[in-house]
C-alpha cells in the first residue's frame, strides 16, 4: 500500500509518494522509491499497488512513450488499452500517475484515464487523505506545488497507516 499525490501550479508539477512496503498488515520496508522521472521524455510516474506489477506498467509506458515520440496523449492511451486488452496484463494489479510538463493522468487496468480538473490527484491506500489535504492546500494558500505535495503527504501518513513519512517528491517546469 502506498500513497501517490500530484499537483500542479503555476508553471510547475510535482508527484511524491511515501516509501512505505506492506504485506497484509506488516511493514515490509519503510524506503521504497515509487516515484520516478523517466528523463528521457521527461516524464514523472508513480505507481501504487505491487511493486512487479508496476515497476512491468512502468516499463510498458515507457516503451509507448519510445514508439509514439514523446507524446504523452497517445502513450497513455496505448498503455490503457494494451492494459485492458491484454489476458497477461489484465491481471496485473497497480494503479499509475503519470506527468510530463503540460498533462497529468491516472490510469488504471479497468481502462480508466483520468486527467483532473483541478490539478491534483491522487491514488493509494493514502489517496483520498492526500487528495482532500492536497485540495484544501490549493484552494486556501499561496504554497507552491512541492510545499503542498509534501504537507499533503505528511497529511496522509499522519492518518493511513498503510502511509509513512519516507518521501519521494520529484518536480518538473511547465511548459512556457
Amino acid at each position: 500500500m502506498t500513497t501517490i499525490v500530484s499537483v500542479r501550479r503555476g508553471d510547475q508539477v510535482v508527484v511524491g509518494g511515501d516509501g512505505q512496503v506492506s504485506l497484509g498488515n506488516t511493514v515490509m520496508k519503510g524506503s521504497a522509491r515509487k516515484v520516478n522521472v523517466l528523463a528521457k521524455h521527461q516524464v514523472i510516474t508513480g505507481f501504487a499497488g505491487s511493486t512487479a506489477d508496476a515497476i512491468t506498467l512502468r516499463d510498458l509506458f515507457e516503451q509507448q512513450l519510445d514508439k509514439h515520440q514523446g507524446n504523452i496523449i497517445t502513450s497513455v492511451i496505448q498503455l490503457a488499452r494494451e492494459w485492458r486488452s491484454d489476458r497477461v496484463l489484465r491481471r496485473l494489479e497497480a494503479l499509475m500517475l503519470v506527468a510530463n510538463k503540460d498533462k497529468t493522468f491516472l490510469i488504471s487496468g479497468s481502462g480508466d484515464i483520468i486527467e483532473p480538473e483541478d490539478g491534483v490527484i491522487a491514488i493509494g491506500s493514502g489517496g483520498n487523505y492526500a487528495l482532500a489535504a492536497a485540495r484544501a492546500l490549493v484552494d486556501n494558500t499561496d504554497l507552491s506545488a512541492r510545499d503542498i505535495v509534501e504537507k499533503s503527504l505528511h497529511i496522509a501518513a499522519g492518518i493511513c497507516v498503510f502511509t509513512n513519512d519516507n518521501l519521494t517528491i520529484e518536480q518538473l517546469a511547465a511548459a512556457g
